[in-house]
């Protein structure tokens, strides 16, 4: 079996990122092998230095060059791409060159709180304006429309009348660290079973 060699695009503190990198520091399924990250002071950048994971920054202009951004990926031989709080759209020359290998994790119940501008706390404050029952974590292919790909796995959780926007995120939060990486691996061992 073929070791899959992930790509982790993230754009914050890198909770997510570091949790999938230990989950799969032991794997024979998996490794990471690069963290990019769009803004060169993200807290990310210091986990993944941390941890012994190379990174890289790739700005706007970067993430747009097929002259940058494919020979990175291809010099750490990234067969797959895991997008952890990553806000730029991917473009469209990466999502043709990693067909249904892209997954994204979003912080509500896709479809909804979904699309330009729904991201973090602003995901959560409109699952708090709407008076939502629940909430919860949707992991996607991702597209070329903004949160629009296939819907692969989601988590739900409960919500009381009386959580802020902050309690929301906590209870969400605690999704993504549970479920992701498991979900990250059963994504990568059907991947395995197709060849």
């Amino acid at each position: 079996m073929e070791e899959h060699r992930i790509a982790v695009f993230a754009s914050g503190s890198g909770s997510n990122c570091e949790n999938i990198i230990r989950h799969f520091s032991n794997s024979l399924l998996a490794r990471v092998v690069l963290v990019v990250c769009n803004k060169p002071d993200a807290y990310v950048l210091e986990r993944a230095r941390r941890l012994g994971v190379d990174s890289v920054v790739a700005d706007k202009a970067r993430l747009h060059d097929p002259e940058f951004m494919m020979p990175l990926l291809d010099s750490y031989k990234a067969d797959f791409i895991v997008l952890a709080g990553f806000l730029p759209l991917v473009p469209d020359y990466i999502l043709n060159a990693f067909p249904r290998r892209i997954i994204n994790i979003h912080p509500s119940l896709l479809p909804k709180y979904g699309g330009k501008g729904m991201w973090g706390h602003h995901v959560h404050e409109a699952v708090k304006a709407a008076g939502e029952k629940e909430t919860g974590m949707t992991v996607h292919y991702v597209s070329s429309v903004c949160d629009g790909g296939d819907i692969i796995a989601q988590f739900r959780v409960a919500l009381s009348p009386d959580d802020t926007a902050d309690d929301i995120a906590g209870k969400e939060h605690m999704l993504e660290m549970e479920h992701f990486p498991a979900v990250i691996e059963q994504v990568l061992e059907q991947l395995n079973n197709q060849q």
